[in-house]
């Protein structure tokens, strides 16, 4: 049996950047971190005494005599690129899935740790990185960026470069109390609404074309809060600059934002916060506001009815929690049987 466990992130700044038909041709760059919310990858070859081969438990349970039959996108491709059978797979996670959190990615990542771990095998954290991007934007064909597996791979506070061949994992180093600082002034609350990323990456990536302008000055940010964080400067531009990426990010379409989100967001404003986000894709899920500290009981008033979630950032990215490899052989089995 194999256990992996794997963050989640939120990103910063630059996010759209990370979408390949933007950087191969402008480059990109994002600030993201990961932080002490996970998921947990379960896997272990299933016994040989049902009439099904493969148990796959995410919310719903899949019984399967075949991996071809596995209805899970990501489950299916990855079975199928390491060549592996007769699993049971089973998806846990501390916070809801389609919320912006890259949680698709962090499963996928976590996946590949567990199946490589129950083959014997050693994956670095970029090979997972890569893998997990393989999957889910080549074989699964899901649109998107590439930031949410990099960031679930390699963990910490990063700045993340991207070009035509290749990317970049550079953290960002500041003293800890500056860090620790930035964590206290960051406030997470879940909207209720959850979507599918991929549903509102397809409209984004139509926009890129008309919003290069945009995009560009997004990037450009990266730059200035990297400049921000390492320095002296005044922490509370880090929130205001959260609002100004966040008013750049939701005029390139309009499935990013909503009434309903706007309306959530301006509240936090009027109650103190300097700044703030929608995580991920944009529609749903979780909106992330800097906030001084005398203002943070006031956003939380006015937020009353979402879930406030406190976290802490972490570092560790994908890791093996608990490994206890198995001997299996398909030839044989098949032969016995």
């Amino acid at each position: 049996m194999i256990i992996a466990q794997t963050p989640f992130r939120m990103s910063f700044f630059g996010g759209g950047t990370d979408y390949e038909g933007f950087f191969k041709e402008h480059e990109g760059a994002v600030i993201s971190t990961t932080f002490d919310k996970y998921c947990y990858t379960t896997i272990r070859h299933l016994p040989r005494f049902f009439d099904y081969s493969n148990e796959i438990v995410y919310g719903v349970m899949e019984r399967t005599k075949s991996v071809d039959e596995i209805k899970h996108p990501a489950v299916r491709n990855i079975m199928k690129y390491l060549d592996m059978h007769e699993l049971r797979v089973v998806y846990e996670a501390d916070l809801p899935a389609r919320s912006g959190l890259g949680t698709s990615s962090s499963f996928a990542v976590g996946l590949l740790n567990a199946c490589y771990a129950l083959k014997g095998k050693y994956a670095d954290k970029r090979k997972l990185a890569d893998d997990a991007i393989y999957i889910e934007r080549v074989l699964c064909n899901e649109a998107g960026g590439i930031q949410d597996q990099i960031a679930a791979s390699f963990g910490g506070f990063n700045r993340i470069d991207f070009r035509a061949d290749g990317y970049t994992v550079s953290p960002i180093v500041f003293s800890t109390d500056r860090q620790k600082e930035l964590n206290n002034r960051l406030m997470l609350f879940f909207t209720g609404f959850s979507r599918f990323s991929s549903d509102i990456a397809q409209s984004q990536i139509k926009a890129t074309r008309d919003k290069t302008a945009e995009l560009l000055e997004m990037k450009a940010l990266v730059d200035d809060v990297q400049r921000l964080l390492v320095s002296g400067s005044d922490l509370n531009e880090f929130g205001r600059l959260l609002d100004y990426t966040w008013k750049l990010k939701r005029s390139i379409t309009s499935d990013i934002s909503n009434n309903d989100i706007d309306i959530l967001y301006n509240k936090a404003i009027e109650a103190g916060a300097l700044g703030g986000k929608l995580l991920g894709a944009g529609g749903g899920g979780f909106l992330l506001f800097y906030v001084e500290p005398e203002y943070q009981q006031n956003v939380r008033k006015v937020l009353e009815d979402l879930i406030y979630v406190p976290f802490e950032f972490e570092n560790e990215g994908t890791r093996i929690m608990y490994y206890r490899p198995e001997y299996f052989d398909i030839k044989t089995m098949k032969e016995i049987l």
